[in-house]
């Protein structure tokens, strides 16, 4: 009798406990072939995982990301999960150390796909893989009051401190895209200014959190 193979374990890293989460509710799914042990928070992994699932939501893109020290030592591989999808930052991504990049655009099959795939070797891009091209895939700070991943991401941003500019050498996008973006996600949680738009994130979730998940234990610091 052919022995059943133990499903994939992995580690899901973002610096927001929401979006973490909302990855992993979308793998529950599919536990009999990925199994979640770890979540992290700006928490370095410590669990025996096969893959770490890097959540690009707010954090460093491409060239940019320090492979060694999200994987920390440990045997697993890395791939990348992100709604930006342009070619040259797949690719300064897959430079880093990367072993796949995939879109937020596939469904929660086709990223259980994926993870197999790099898990085998196969070096996985949004040009290689299908994906139905679909809604956003997990969760987002600022779901709630309608905005959108981007404009979420961007408001993240800034209330990191960073700069219009800063913001579009992290995200990849244009600055008069920046600026779009600003002035629609100012609209829609009634801000006029940027420490407006700061506090405002403050309250809503758009802190980096600092905790990590193992097991079910949250541990928080």
């Amino acid at each position: 009798m052919e022995q059943q193979r133990r499903p994939i374990r992995i580690a899901i890293v973002n610096d927001y406990e929401l979006v973490v989460a909302g990855v992993a509710g979308i793998l529950s799914a599919y536990a009999d072939r990925v199994e979640v042990v770890e979540l992290d928070a700006q928490r370095p992994v410590v669990s025996d995982v096969d893959l770490v699932l890097y959540d690009s939501f707010g954090q460093v893109q491409g060239s940019d990301m320090d492979v060694d020290a999200l994987l920390q030592d440990t045997d697993a591989c890395l791939a990348v999960l992100s709604w930006n999808t342009q070619p040259e930052v797949v690719a300064r991504a897959i430079s880093a150390g990367a072993a796949g990049y995939i879109s937020k655009g596939v469904s929660g099959e086709e990223l259980v796909e994926a993870i197999e795939k790099i898990c085998g070797g196969t070096v996985v891009t949004p040009e290689t893989a299908h994906h139905a091209d679909g809604d956003e895939l997990g969760r987002w700070p600022g779901e709630e009051f309608d905005l959108t991943p981007r404009e979420s991401e961007v408001l993240a941003l800034i209330c990191q401190g960073l700069s219009n500019q800063e913001i579009t050498t992290r995200a990849f996008i244009g600055i008069n895209t920046v600026k779009t973006y600003i002035r629609t996600l100012y609209a829609k949680i009634g801000a006029e200014s940027r420490s407006q738009a700061v506090l405002w994130g403050v309250d809503h979730g758009f802190r980096p959190d600092e905790v990590r998940h193992v097991g079910g234990q949250r541990d928080e610091v």
